[in-house]
């Protein structure tokens, strides 16, 4: 599974279809085999947050993924997030850009 099979229809689905499906793509894909489950629910949190402007029809700007990554850049500690890690997060999040 690639990045454009998990974003296909993302807003219309509901939140255990876009679970299962990052489930799949962390398994298949190889860039993102090495993120931890806390790394995958924080991942799906900020999916989910997403989905629900795109599906508001507010979308997703550039300042909103960069507000994000950056909070994330100040608890890459807590949150054990590596450089790899925010850098495959924001591959993510760049996807929801309209």
């Amino acid at each position: 599974m690639d990045l454009k099979d998990f974003f296909k229809d993302i807003k219309d689905q509901p939140s255990s279809r876009i679970e299962r499906r990052l489930d799949n793509l962390v398994r298949t894909n190889y860039h993102f085999k090495h993120l931890s489950e806390k790394n995958k629910d924080l991942v799906l949190s900020l999916v989910m947050k997403y989905k629900e402007k795109l599906r508001t029809g507010i979308g997703v700007s550039q300042y909103v993924i960069n507000r994000d990554m950056y909070k994330l850049y100040q608890n890459r500690y807590d949150e054990e997030l590596t450089e790899v890690d925010r850098d495959h997060i924001r591959e993510i999040l760049e996807n929801f850009k309209q």
